[in-house]
């Protein structure tokens, strides 16, 4: 493909891209985000395949490194943020009745 036709599917891609995001709830959104961050490992093997194919070239393996860094980043704190935004959603126990159940337990 020539440079003209990337560009024209890059913009189209960007465009596209901000149009679905910005029809997302807000209530919506970080669950999303955090979960589409996981597709960063896209990143991680194009980088590991790039520091592969680099072939001795300086600049080929330092962009690669830097493009596996911040891929592993994205990826962990998607992760972490939808486990945190999980925990949000659990049922907490009921000090009352945990306390009862113990007092039970203790009677018994």
């Amino acid at each position: 493909m020539d440079i003209l036709t990337e560009i024209a599917i890059l913009v189209l891609a960007a465009f596209v891209g901000f149009e679905v995001i910005s029809k997302v709830p807000n209530t919506l959104h970080t669950p999303l985000m955090s979960g589409t961050n996981a597709i960063h490992g896209i990143v991680l093997l194009g980088g590991l395949l790039v520091v592969g194919e680099a072939g001795g070239e300086t600049l080929n393996e330092v962009l690669a490194t830097i493009a596996i860094a911040f891929g592993t980043i994205n990826i962990v704190g998607g992760f972490l943020v939808t486990d945190r935004m999980l925990e949000m959603f659990k049922k907490r126990p009921d000090p009352k009745a945990a306390s009862a159940q113990r007092d039970a337990q203790e009677g018994s």
